[in-house]
């Protein structure tokens, strides 16, 4: 077999995968075989499904309900001669479309952000010669060649290894480098971050180098298969969009039945068929808030403005709402709920243990003893002198300041030692002052380095009296590994010999670090009167002198405890899934609270592996971390979670995240850390990279869905007022009391601008110490289909009260009509007012939405122009009103709030 497919490669020795793949582990292909593999299985590139063009953004903008809707009614309007009705609906249904298709045509370039994570070029040997050739060209089979820096251009199986180290945080969660071995692997459950013989597309090579076997290439990699699950991830209906769609059918079926029914009874009484055709058409136009989808899509838009104030980036507007009813929050750790910054936390020296300050790679920071003492001169300690200067010398990493902070050069956990020095006073060039005179490289069978240095008199170091020699190595590596190593034990001041006692001491304390999630590394050294003449490991790495343990962790961010604390009072779960390993994890997510009963449980992927869908959704609820996972076990988790009712909102910064993220309802990615990958694949992006950010902006999805709720209430409780008025005159036999240009005038102009308005109202008290709603709730729910109907009916009986007191005192038809309108548009207003909060208007404060105060007055200002400008009166067949109708209109017109305030007062709060 040439290809990767269904092979487990990890599993193999170097030899049987050469053998597997019909190829030369060490002279490669030649050429006409890889010119043959190419035509076969193709190019070394991610294949990307076809786009959606801008006019199939459009036409989807014309297929919901609600705009069928408007479209139907435009079109019977314009056949029967109302033609101004007909381009108002029109215009009103392009301008929503126009506003959709600007917020969804921002294209998903998840594949193309995948793409530049693919190397350009690759260096290659075939026919037993290294060439560079673009990275598109290599097929399975291909032998390529591995260096410090090289981005990795296609999934290989190790064939050598000379301490080789990746970067793989991107694609597997992994907080720090991978070293890399050609050993086969007894188990085929190994989870991806295991497979250390192994190297992935799209990941980097920061130390030693290497040769592999390509095994897979495009979309048979790693990135291939994420890009898969990108592509296949279906595009669901946010529960708002759904509401909205039933809310269009149902308001569709009612204006349906009340066309057929008034059409006929007016026939039965006798009335025309052509005018009782016009009256049905009005009362359709009444039972649809026509302004609704567009007010809809301004409100999330206006929602989407506020949220970019709180870091919080919305590339797709519907997920504003869908933060909202969020009711599990599942996070990557590294980097999300961590700062991917490795911290020296804790060094054990001289028999003491001391807890390190300071936050990520900031020189700041402080050594405390175990009484809480700061070690105020720590370079005065002889032992922590020591101590610091062997970690900062045995030491191939950089440390610099640049305009953003910090950074590390090179690997981390060597930078993260270098931090430590720093904080005790150490520059980083000591180098400069104890010159490297020899060394033994680092490499991951040995699990150690050693390096040797002239002390040449100088420095901080000639201040310790057992350094009383020319040269001195420090060996630095794992406790396991170097302890055996260790004939003595620097304490006190001296060097005296170690006994097995101290020995297997020194092994409970660093398997205490451990049990902390502590990644520790040890340090000794040993003194030469001149550099050895022969530098291996068998000649000079015995007879060490035991130092010190050093601890480090990638720490939670500082905020993330209080904001998982703010989500569990919301109702919302947090869950933290990560490819790193499960004693980490668990020390990490115990820290933060995210794990905080024994009945909770941790577990890992190869255990995950084992578990069937049905039975990871009956343990689901109370798993609470997620170690070492691989990309496909994030998506089943999401789809374990959202098979039990939740609305998952996820976050994550890496490669490997970007499924999970287009597969949950709301994905959320990492603005600076965060990979384009991730980006391009989620909802929402998080600009200060702050885990607290997604719980505010819950905070704020509650408070715009809320919001979009109220303009709900008030629409249809104007059009339920209008539809009442209309209804119960054509049954009374008074005739018409609005035209179709009026209902629309009401409709769309004087209701849309408080309409707005209250799409900005702030957010009710506790907002954030409710349970999260369900998805399946109505947006009618908590008794808002009974305050619909009866301020509705209400604001109707008002309209026919002006309309029926016009008719009575024998005025024209006009005349009545124009009383009618005025009433409802401005009861309508003062309706806006009522439904601003459930609390009272005067403890909310008539001013405190500075946006209602203004679409209050601009209404009320536009409705006054069509009433007194003549131009516009005979457009909207209207008359003047003289002073006497003009008190009865708002006579009429303020008793709503005067209702609303008195059912404010009477309700428990």
């Amino acid at each position: 077999m040439e290809d990767g497919r269904e092979q487990h490669w990890y599993t193999m020795s170097r030899e049987e995968a050469a053998a597997a793949l019909n190829t030369d582990m060490y002279t490669g292909l030649d050429s006409t075989e890889a010119a043959r593999r190419l035509g076969k299985y193709g190019p070394n590139e991610l294949q990307a499904q076809p786009g959606r063009t801008i006019w199939s953004m459009l036409l989807d903008q014309f297929k919901e309900g609600m705009v069928l809707m408007l479209i139907g009614a435009a079109i019977i309007s314009g056949l029967v001669g109302e033609v101004e009705d007909s381009i108002i609906i029109l215009l009103i249904v392009v301008l929503n479309a126009i506003l959709g298709v600007a917020q969804e045509s921002k294209a998903e370039n998840s594949l193309e952000a995948l793409k530049k994570m693919s190397a350009p070029v690759a260096t290659v040997i075939r026919g037993s010669k290294a060439q560079q050739i673009p990275a598109r060209e290599l097929v399975p089979g291909d032998l390529i060649i591995v260096e410090a820096g090289t981005n990795i251009p296609a999934d290989a199986r190790l064939v050598e290894a000379v301490n080789l180290r990746c970067e793989e945080s991107a694609l597997t969660g992994e907080s720090v480098p991978v070293e890399k071995s050609t050993a086969s692997l007894p188990n085929k459950d190994a989870g991806i971050g295991d497979w250390i013989n192994m190297v992935f597309s799209g990941t980097t090579s920061v130390y030693g180098r290497g040769r592999a076997l390509v095994v897979g290439t495009g979309m048979q990699t790693q990135m291939g298969k994420i890009a898969s699950m990108i592509q296949a991830a279906p595009q669901e209906p946010t529960p708002l969009q759904v509401k909205l769609e039933e809310l269009g059918k149902s308001l569709g079926a009612v204006a349906l039945v009340l066309v057929v029914l008034v059409f006929l009874a007016g026939l039965l009484r006798g009335e025309p068929a052509f005018e009782m055709f016009m009256t049905a058409i009005s009362l359709a136009v009444a039972a649809i808030p026509e302004g609704l989808p567009a007010i809809v899509t301004i409100v999330l838009a206006l929602g989407v403005q506020r949220m970019i104030k709180r870091q919080a980036i919305i590339r797709k507007l519907p997920a504003v709402e869908t933060l909202g009813t969020a009711t599990v929050i599942a996070s990557d750790k590294t980097g999300t709920l961590t700062k991917n910054e490795m911290t020296v936390t804790r060094v054990y020296v001289d028999g003491e243990l001391l807890e390190v300050t300071g936050r990520g790679y900031e020189p700041v920071g402080e050594f405390l003893g175990q009484n809480g003492q700061v070690r105020q001169e720590p370079l005065a300690d002889q032992h922590l002198n020591l101590m610091l200067h062997g970690f900062s010398l045995a030491n191939d990493a950089g440390f610099d300041a640049n305009s953003s902070g910090y950074e590390i050069i090179g690997d981390p956990t060597e930078g993260a030692l270098l931090v430590v020095a720093a904080k005790g006073g150490i520059v980083v060039d000591d180098e400069t002052i104890y010159p490297r005179a020899g060394e033994i490289p680092f490499d991951s069978r040995r699990k150690r380095m050693t390096t040797f240095h002239r002390l040449n008199g100088t420095g901080k170091l000639s201040e310790i009296k057992a350094l009383d020699t020319d040269v001195v190595s420090f060996s630095k590596g794992a406790p396991d590994v170097l302890l055996p190593l260790c004939r003595y034990v620097y304490a006190q001041g001296d060097i005296r010999p170690l006994t097995e006692a101290e020995r297997q001491q020194l092994l409970e304390i660093n398997e205490a670090m451990g049990q902390e999630a502590l990644r520790v590394l040890a340090l000794a050294f040993r003194c030469w009167e001149s550099i050895p003449e022969k530098i291996t490991p068998e000649a000079v790495e015995q007879d060490l002198v035991f130092v010190g343990f050093a601890g480090m962790i990638d720490p939670p961010r500082p905020e993330v405890k209080a904001a998982v604390e703010t989500a569990k009072a919301a109702g919302i779960r947090t869950i933290m899934v990560t490819g790193d390993h499960k004693l980490t994890a668990t020390a990490i997510a115990r820290d933060l609270g995210v794990l905080e009963s024994e009945d909770q449980l941790v577990v890992s992927g190869p255990e995950l592996e084992k578990l069937t869908d049905a039975e990871l959704e009956q343990m689901i609820e109370r798993v609470r971390v997620f170690a070492r996972v691989s990309p496909e076990h994030k998506v089943r988790i999401v789809n374990a979670l959202k098979s039990r009712g939740h609305v998952v909102a996820m976050t994550g910064d890496g490669v490997n995240d970007a499924p999970a993220l287009k597969r949950a309802d709301i994905g959320a990615s990492m603005g600076i850390t965060g990979t384009d990958v991730a980006k391009e694949a989620s909802e929402m992006v998080l600009a200060d990279d702050n885990f607290a950010t997604i719980v505010a902006a819950v905070a704020e999805g509650r408070t715009i869905y809320a919001n979009i709720r109220k303009a709900i209430y008030y629409l249809l409780s104007c059009n339920v007022g209008e539809i009442f008025a209309i209804f119960m005159s054509i049954m009374l036999g008074w005739g018409r009391p609005l035209t179709a240009i009026q209902i629309l005038w009401i409709n769309l102009v004087t209701d849309g601008l408080p309409a707005l308005a209250l799409g900005v109202e702030l957010p009710e008290a506790g907002v954030m110490h409710q349970q999260p709603r369900s998805n399946r709730e109505s947006v009618f729910a908590g008794g808002m289909s009974y305050r619909i109907m009866l301020y509705g009916c209400l604001i109707g009986t008002l309209g026919l009260t002006a309309y029926y007191l016009g008719i009575r005192r024998g005025a024209p038809i006009a005349m009545a009509r124009t009383m009618a309108f005025a009433t409802l548009a401005f009861s309508q207003l003062f309706q806006a007012l009522n439904v601003r909060s459930t609390r009272s208007l005067f403890r909310i404060g008539i001013f405190s939405n500075k946006y209602m105060v203004l679409a209050f007055i601009g209404s009320a200002i536009l409705q006054l122009m069509v009433m007194i400008i003549p131009a516009l009166r005979s457009v909207f067949g209207v008359v003047q009103l003289d002073l006497v109708h003009w008190d009865l209109v708002i006579g009429l017109s303020v008793v709503p709030v005067l209702v609303g305030e008195l059912h404010k007062l009477t309700r428990k709060e």
